[in-house]
């Protein structure tokens, strides 16, 4: 099983130049590759463009200078826009699960910079990495490589930080769970709810929203081109790196609680690229990071040898008394509490949600026909009006 562990260093100046000649060489190099195939009438192979590229590139004046830098990281990323077409064309032909892959596209010199080095082109010695062409770097060694890593990847991030990440063979971990199964609802206001009564809230990020939005503004009416827009934009980067963490870390440990501590984990597929459509919630939506947690959750889930379920969008978990089976139909979103007029018990919108989703993922529904109401169910009910969910007869 194979896993990732990214590490930052600090480099010196002049390997700092250094690494901006190799992310800009590689950067060429994919963007040079990307225009001889959109140019040719069918994808041409690694090898072939490896010698247009690289091979017969270095021998003219235009780019000579790609011998300043090792060839791995070079043949690397004509190696990635190979799985890149790849990829595009399975995810349009149906062969690739999931949602449709973008063609790839030409590299920005502002974005995130990176370049992959295999074995050929690094080592680990002690406490420090050898880097081709680079030097030696000492990483902040937060845990230890649990094996020899087979590639490194050399990051620089759009707040100008420089990481190391390997790619490492890991072994499943054997930790008993405490729980056979849970259910969790995932939310806005409190992140997700499980069907054992628990909630998890989400991270304040209004604060760091809020100096977003003011750099951005600031952003917009700065002239083009101009350093105080360039530094402007260094700041806006850091501020998203300071969202983007503090988001990243709290999804870690809950999904880390969750996956340790039960058995089978199930989840609701929510079609988030349908819900950011709302204007008004499309933020919120946006920082929760619900497919983050979806994809850790199921990462951990392997890792720890444990069982992990996505349910149907179309199930009306939100829609049936998870006690009794009474379905009472749509409700509106400002209603958090129903009464159910079957078995009297008041139950709350996202915990009923939360075990629903857990009783469907797990096999065990309620019988529907033996739990059929008699009454006329109301489209939707409005918020002064939590108890009366439907008509019954005489009423």
């Amino acid at each position: 099983m194979k896993a990732r562990y990214q590490y930052r260093f600090y480099p010196t100046d002049q390997q700092k130049q250094d690494l901006a000649k190799l992310f800009g060489c590689v950067r060429i190099v994919w963007n040079d590759a990307l225009a001889i195939c959109k140019k040719s009438e069918k994808v041409l192979k690694s090898g072939e463009l490896q010698k247009l590229v690289i091979t017969q590139a270095k021998k003219t004046e235009e780019r000579q200078w790609l011998s300043e830098v090792s060839v791995v990281p070079l043949q690397q990323s004509v190696a990635d826009l190979g799985v890149a077409f790849k990829n595009f064309f399975d995810s349009r032909n149906g062969k690739r699960k999931g949602r449709k892959v973008k063609p790839p596209r030409f590299k920005k010199r502002s974005n995130k910079q990176s370049a992959r080095l295999t074995r050929r082109g690094f080592y680990v010695q002690g406490d420090k990495v050898y880097l081709a062409k680079i030097g030696t770097v000492k990483p902040i060694w937060s845990r230890d490589l649990p094996s020899n890593p087979s590639s490194v990847t050399i990051i620089k991030d759009c707040a100008g930080n420089y990481f190391l990440s390997f790619v490492v063979e890991i072994e499943p971990i054997q930790v008993d769970a405490k729980n056979q199964s849970i259910g969790i609802d995932l939310g806005i206001k409190t992140f997700a709810v499980m069907s054992n009564g628990s909630e998890a809230k989400s991270p304040d990020y209004s604060k760091l929203d809020r100096k977003l939005r003011k750099k951005q503004r600031k952003f917009a009416k700065q002239p083009k081109g101009s350093n105080r827009k360039q530094r402007t934009r260094h700041h806006i980067a850091k501020l998203n790196l300071k969202i983007a963490n503090k988001r990243k870390d709290f999804l870690h440990k809950l999904s880390t609680k969750i996956v340790s501590e039960n058995q089978t984990i199930v989840l609701e597929d929510l079609n988030v690229s349908g819900m950011v459509k709302n204007r008004k919630l499309a933020r919120a939506i946006s920082q929760q990071g619900w497919a983050e947690f979806r994809a850790l959750c199921d990462a951990k889930s392997d890792k720890y040898g444990r069982d992990f379920r996505v349910i149907s969008r179309w199930e009306p978990t939100s829609q049936i008394c998870s006690d009794c089976g009474f379905k009472w139909g749509k409700i509106d979103l400002s209603i958090r509490s129903v009464l159910c007029m079957n078995c009297g018990t008041q139950q709350d919108r996202d915990k009923n949600a939360a075990k629903n989703i857990e009783k469907v993922g797990m096999g065990h529904r309620h019988d529907y026909k033996r739990t059929r109401r008699k009454g006329k169910t109301v489209s939707a009910a409005h918020s002064d009006e939590v108890s009366r969910i439907t008509a019954l007869p005489g009423r």
